[in-house]
């Protein structure tokens, strides 16, 4: 019972310093969303050029996308024309950084640690890319923008509408999207906090080249996002990490996962998967080793120390409100899945109550979407961010007059004239899902 209460003080701790940085880089996520027209990346990715791969990797930066949402982002890039080199940057600086994951990074970091992320997020993508444009400089180009085409144009909306496009965004979408996986992080991080021995990372003391092997063996297949890494980064330093080893685990675990090491490869092909991973790897061991090696270590440390003394500090009645608007926000993230769930599970014609997205989706059985039109069963998607890839990609099918997904069951409901079934299949798959009727 002790271990157990010890580590939900540990993860409130951690809540309390991060909740109001996570709230601000939600609203900015959903001012960036709403605010900045649709199409307007890829309108500079296109060429194989260097200056694309600058464009997508200074673009992917400030994205609040993770590594599962950035995979579908970048393939829809890539069927608008966007080289290879803009693509593999675009993959490579989105998932490791966002706007979010910066002002976090600050609450519990300090500002060395959250100016030295984006930048190596920067360089590595920059390096990624230009591998990548480099050796398929002599590709034809017709194979490049093969199948390229313009999704269609977002309707007209007023200044108050994105401004509540923001708010749903940034705070119902977004909190769907990585929610699971920042209360993961946390979780695992008390854990660390609680149960790890502090003489546990001893053993790596005087061996940095060990400590980021191991770090890379953990963080590179499994998935972590840019936010949910933050805490975890914070607890292993305490029992001992060097910071260039943290540094590795912020960089390495958002940027790439099993998942997306298999899109790579089947959509952009082997050599490429080969630069995109030894960018990736190559570029965190290189910025760890300056953190260790080129900077004071009290840059990265003394933040830590004071974050974990304020920890038994009185925390402030704003923090404590931060973190009761964040908890409202998850709780009603949940309240939204369990209601989809018992509504597909009842069997009535309607499960409309699922419209809070923009796009409206519907249940599987939703019997009037199955009589005006073709279904389908999307395998792959994991956040809204994939749903609204594959329902633009769809779009761009001739014939097709309206679609509709549902990310729950994975049905794509999709209306319109002498639809072609291979097509939207061609299309799916173009963006790295699986598709079968």
């Amino acid at each position: 019972m002790d271990y157990v209460l010890n580590i939900l003080m540990a993860v409130l701790d951690i809540v309390n310093e991060m909740s109001p940085y996570l709230l601000l880089g939600f609203l900015l996520a959903g001012i960036m969303h709403a605010f900045i027209p649709d199409g307007w990346y890829s309108k500079y990715l296109s060429g194989n050029t260097f200056r694309s791969v600058l464009n997508a990797a200074i673009f992917g930066v400030p994205l609040p996308l993770c590594s599962c949402g950035v995979i579908p982002t970048a393939m829809s890039l890539r069927r608008e024309g966007a080289s290879k080199g803009a693509v593999v940057s675009f993959l490579i600086a989105t998932p490791q950084t966002g706007v979010d994951s910066i002002f976090a990074t600050y609450s519990l970091m300090g500002l060395p640690f959250a100016v030295v992320r984006p930048i190596a997020a920067l360089f590595t993508a920059m390096i990624g890319g230009t591998f990548v444009t480099f050796g398929d400089k002599n590709e034809e180009e017709g194979e490049k923008a093969d199948g390229a085409r313009t999704y269609s144009e977002q309707p007209h909306l007023s200044f108050w509408d994105r401004c509540l496009e923001a708010l749903q965004f940034g705070f119902v979408e977004m909190m769907e999207d990585i929610g699971k996986w920042l209360v993961v992080g946390l979780i695992v991080a008390g854990l660390i906090t609680v149960l790890v021995p502090d003489s546990f990372f001893e053993i790596f003391k005087d061996n940095t080249a060990l400590s980021m092997l191991l770090v890379l063996c953990v963080s590179v297949p499994m998935y972590i996002c840019a936010t949910g890494s933050i805490p975890i980064a914070v607890a292993l330093m305490m029992k001992g990490l060097t910071p260039g080893a943290a540094l590795v685990m912020l960089m390495a675990g958002p940027a790439c996962n099993v998942a997306s090491i298999l899109v790579v490869n089947r959509v952009l092909g082997r050599k490429t998967l080969m630069l995109y991973l030894a960018a990736i790897i190559g570029g965190s061991i290189l910025f760890g080793f300056g953190i260790d090696y080129l900077l004071p270590r009290e840059w990265f440390t003394d933040h830590l120390s004071s974050t974990h003394a304020c920890c038994h500090d009185v925390t402030g009645w704003f923090e404590w409100l931060c973190t009761g608007v964040l908890t409202l926000l998850l709780l009603n993230v949940l309240r939204m899945k369990l209601m989809h769930k018992s509504a597909c599970s009842c069997g009535h014609d309607h499960c409309s109550h699922d419209a809070h997205h923009h796009h409206h989706s519907h249940c599987a059985h939703d019997s009037h979407e199955a009589d005006a039109g073709h279904t389908y069963t999307v395998h792959g998607m994991t956040c809204n961010h994939c749903k609204n890839n594959v329902e633009k990609v769809i779009r761009t099918v001739n014939g097709v007059e309206s679609v509709s997904v549902d990310l729950q069951s994975g049905i794509a409901t999709v209306t319109g004239d002498d639809i072609d079934d291979n097509a939207i299949k061609e299309a799916v798959e173009s963006i790295g899902f699986s598709l079968e009727n």
